[in-house]
């Protein structure tokens, strides 16, 4: 769950606040002077973070499916020209986890 926190700083990246108790918009206090941000706004943008988070999941997913660098790099090495070992290791994470 994307938190209230990164919500407005995603909107003021400026702001100063605490979230005083549980995460809830009702325990934003704001501090030195910043201009308070309407909840509904908050909670749009944190819907609309959490929506993108969402959306890229498959992404997460491919990076720690991905052999390291050191093995890629190895594979590349060992395979020569024409090799298609790194390609098709690659192509398999991509297949198992295609773009949304």
């Amino acid at each position: 769950m994307t938190t209230l926190a990164k919500a407005i700083l995603a909107i003021n990246s400026e702001a100063s606040f605490s979230i005083e108790g549980n995460n809830d918009v009702k325990n934003i206090v704001w501090l030195n002077d910043t201009t308070p941000i309407a909840e509904k706004d908050i909670l749009a943008k944190q819907k609309e973070l959490q929506t993108a988070y969402d959306n890229n999941k498959y992404q997460r997913d491919r990076a720690e499916s991905y052999p390291s660098i050191g093995d890629q790099l190895d594979m590349i090495y060992h395979a020569g020209q024409g090799g298609d070992a790194f390609q098709k290791a690659i192509k398999e994470i991509k297949d198992k986890y295609p773009k949304g």
